[in-house]
């Protein structure tokens, strides 16, 4: 299968092969609304799908948590899932945690433990080559289901469209958890990261292969892209040389445009959608 025309080629020319972007499963349906369970997007009316959601997060805690962790506090756990969908997309200090829910430190990373080995939660690890400059360690934390973080933030497609709405982290968490599972299906070994450094540069997402070659991917949650939402990618770039393969912003908008060498703005569509040239 090839890819859509623009910077992606390159994964395959210059070594990030199997970085497939697919057609998704009702393409048309608003994936960072409704997430990716069949049993929540074929239920159109939102009342159905939102007791399918909570019973489903709910299942998670009484069954598969509780085999795997010792469990004392079921609801701080139930208040933990809502805290974590809350700040989905975001570096989450572990002191912040415990003042909110009155846990220890060690009983919150155990249950964060136990969250992602049932892929409610999946964590992001921060990138860094020794560049020069202090980049965080801290790892970003996203949900695998873009849908049930929604759910669990009491809002809907609509909401999402008034100003202040959390839009962005929800997108970028669809993005993260897209990329995190097309990379299963990659022909070669490639490592999800997130950079932030301390002059506050920052790229959402870092492909890195383990030849060392880094594709750098932004998620902007806007119908319109300009020179500084590329900001942290430049920072890559200006850093790797030529092993900065290319920068994406991953935007609303519908067109894909230039913006200097290795650097693009690109539909998010771009994720599930693939020309009939290019189709297997």
């Amino acid at each position: 299968m090839g890819l859509p025309d623009g910077p992606l080629p390159a994964l395959q020319r210059r070594g990030l092969r199997g970085v497939r972007f697919v057609r998704r499963l009702a393409a048309d349906d608003p994936g960072p609304f409704r997430g990716g369970l069949p049993e929540a997007t074929t239920r159109t009316d939102p009342r159905r799908r939102q007791r399918f959601l909570d019973a489903y997060v709910q299942a998670l805690i009484d069954r598969d948590v509780r085999q795997l962790s010792d469990i004392q506090h079921k609801s701080e756990l139930r208040k933990l899932v809502r805290l974590l969908a809350a700040r989905s997309a975001t570096i989450i200090p572990a002191n912040s945690l415990e003042s909110a829910l009155g846990l220890s430190r060690p009983t919150i990373a155990r249950y964060l433990q136990a969250l992602e080995e049932i892929f409610l939660i999946k964590r992001i690890p921060g990138w860094s080559r020794n560049l020069g400059t202090r980049a965080t360690a801290a790892p970003k934390l996203i949900f695998v289901d873009s849908g049930i973080a929604a759910n669990e933030i009491a809002t809907d497609a609509r909401a999402l469209l008034r100003p202040g709405a959390p839009f962005g982290p929800l997108l970028e968490s669809f993005v993260l958890s897209e990329l995190s599972r097309q990379l299963t299906w990659s022909e070669q070994f490639v490592d999800l990261s997130h950079y932030r450094d301390q002059s506050r540069y920052e790229v959402d997402a870092v492909l890195e292969n383990r030849t060392g070659q880094v594709l750098g991917i932004e998620v902007k949650a806007a119908t319109t892209v300009g020179p500084d939402d590329f900001r942290g990618l430049r920072r890559l770039a200006d850093r790797l040389g030529n092993d900065f393969v290319a920068g994406i912003v991953l935007y609303t908008g519908t067109s894909t445009l230039p913006f200097g060498d290795r650097l693009r703005a690109m539909p998010v569509s771009a994720l599930w959608q693939v020309s009939a040239s290019t189709a297997d």
